[in-house]
């Protein structure tokens, strides 16, 4: 008792523990063997069970034939060591070889068993292998999941047809002797690839050209069996079916099936193993097309972003050099020595204009993430230079004050902070017909806030509106309040004859507080 609660509550797990297990296991059937002298009866079956099964466990097939063949060994020593005994009269023969069948029975069937295993091991570790990196185009991602198909199904052939969303087009792709194809069809080219019965299920028909084709597939209760064609007749003849597996995809973005052809010997292993393959290539595609619905949207938002930044910076201050040129006209016969220190003024702001639209250019080539972290002193120098700018360019007086609580910001915040003071203070300047302005730029520890104020007419609405009214009705600078909605934002206009007044709060991402 006291070894059995030992070999119970330990576990041995040195190299090499299993084969001295075995081994002892061997010793004492050899024991109890050689002390008997009459026959062992039921006791050598039951024991040469248990060491196969032991073997089998351990080794799989190749532990079954050792196995087997050293329990055979030993009963042949038994047997022609009780025939020189005085006793050996009473050796069975028939029982003898009754136990030698039995044996030959068990390890041929465990052999098997241990053979089916360790191919499921090797497939399970195939699959689990599967992998996750998806290619940036799509048909080198179906001729992997095509290959790989076919080397878990043991496939001659593999097949697989989808369409990619609401897409008209089907898609049809092949593996075969490794060759990869693929063509681009017309939805209703075969149909609805299989028949009706079989919609949405997993089926499996080892030949589908006999009169009356037998189907299996896969319910809620098991597996059923089904006679009929189950594949479109076009599909059949397109591809030369017989024999097949066939397996559902369905996904947010793509429907269609795979399909396993020329498999000679199929089970309904078969179709459980195919539905966990068919699984992966929908995850695969879906990945798929996620990501390039990701990259669209995000393209789209860098288009939007920079029509933004063009809109309120180089188009701004193109609007304006066309104004100052205007004066510029008038003045040039009246005022010639003004109208050439206007020309003068006006050059150097194309200059800057010029400067900041190759800055603009650098940008593009990386995302506002990869922005280097400005400081509030930097952020400060910045709008100095457009408080100047504006000044000059619109004749106003610019008062921008920065009292940042914090010392760093990210490109992107401080990108957004700067594009939205421009935006306001521009609008005033273009369409309030203001002579001053003020810009108030600070931040507490969780947001930033600005503030801008003109004396000019304000809005063509009066009152106070926040960010959610003027959504919804649409009111104040459209391009304004979509950049600090983009950042998180919240705008509130409050207008009237005495002038305007905009209160802007961006929220400070946590990773800067």
């Amino acid at each position: 008792m006291f070894l059995l609660w030992e070999a119970w509550r330990t576990t041995l797990n040195w190299t090499g523990s299993a084969l001295v297990i075995h081994a002892l296991d061997l010793l004492i059937f050899i024991g109890f063997m050689f002390l008997a002298l009459a026959p062992a009866g039921h006791f050598f079956s039951l024991f040469a069970f248990f060491l196969l099964v032991s073997a089998t466990l351990r080794w799989h097939w190749r532990g079954t034939i050792y196995t087997a063949a050293i329990v055979f060994g030993i009963g042949i020593t038994k047997a022609l060591y009780m025939i020189d005994l005085p006793l050996g009269a009473k050796l069975d023969i028939d029982h003898l070889i009754c136990d030698t069948i039995f044996l030959l029975v068990a390890a041929i069937l465990l052999g098997y068993l241990g053979v089916k295993e360790e191919r499921q091991r090797s497939k399970i570790s195939e699959l689990a292998a599967w992998p996750r990196t998806i290619p940036e185009e799509i048909y080198p991602l179906v001729s992997g999941i095509l290959q790989r198909s076919s080397s878990l199904l043991d496939a001659p052939r593999t097949l697989l047809l989808w369409n990619e969303g609401e897409e008209p087009r089907l898609h049809a792709a092949s593996w075969s002797q490794g060759q990869f194809n693929h063509s681009i069809e017309s939805s209703d080219t075969f149909g609805s690839l299989v028949a009706e019965p079989m919609a949405g299920k997993n089926f499996l028909c080892r030949d589908s050209l006999a009169r009356v084709p037998l189907v299996l597939h896969s319910s809620p209760g098991g597996f059923e069996e089904w006679k009929g064609l189950p594949l479109d007749p076009e599909l059949q003849r397109r591809f030369s079916i017989k024999s097949v597996l066939s397996f559902a995809l369905q996904s947010e973005s793509v429907s269609g099936r795979l399909f396993a052809l020329d498999k000679e010997y199929m089970t309904s292993d078969d179709l459980v193993f195919g539905r966990i393959i068919s699984h992966e290539a929908s995850c695969n595609l879906d990945q798929f097309y996620l990501l390039e619905q990701l990259k669209q949207k995000t393209a789209m938002e860098e288009r939007i972003s920079l029509s933004r930044d063009l809109h309120d910076g180089l188009l701004q201050s193109l609007t304006g050099t066309v104004m100052q040129l205007d004066t510029v006209r008038q003045l040039i016969e009246k005022e010639p020595q003004t109208a050439r220190q206007r020309l003068l003024d006006i050059q150097k702001q194309i200059s800057g204009e010029g400067q900041n639209l190759r800055s603009h250019i650098r940008q593009l080539k990386s995302h506002y993430s990869s922005l280097p972290e400005w400081d509030g002193d930097h952020l400060a120098r910045r709008l100095d230079e457009l408080a100047e700018h504006i000044e000059r360019q619109w004749g106003l007086l610019v008062d921008i004050d920065v009292n940042l609580h914090q010392t760093r910001l990210s490109g992107t915040m401080a990108q957004g902070v700067y594009l939205i003071t421009h935006e306001s203070m521009i609008n005033a300047a273009r369409h309030s017909k203001a002579s001053s302005i003020k810009a108030e730029i600070s931040s507490t520890d969780h947001q930033l806030q600005i503030l801008v104020t003109d004396n000019g007419h304000g809005f063509p609405f009066n009152g106070r509106y926040d960010h959610a009214a003027l959504t919804k009705t649409n009111l104040g600078p459209v391009v304004l309040r979509e950049r600090v909605t983009s950042l998180g934002g919240q705008l509130t206009i409050e207008s009237g004859q005495a002038g305007a007044r905009l209160e802007i709060t961006l929220p400070i991402p946590e990773e800067m507080r």
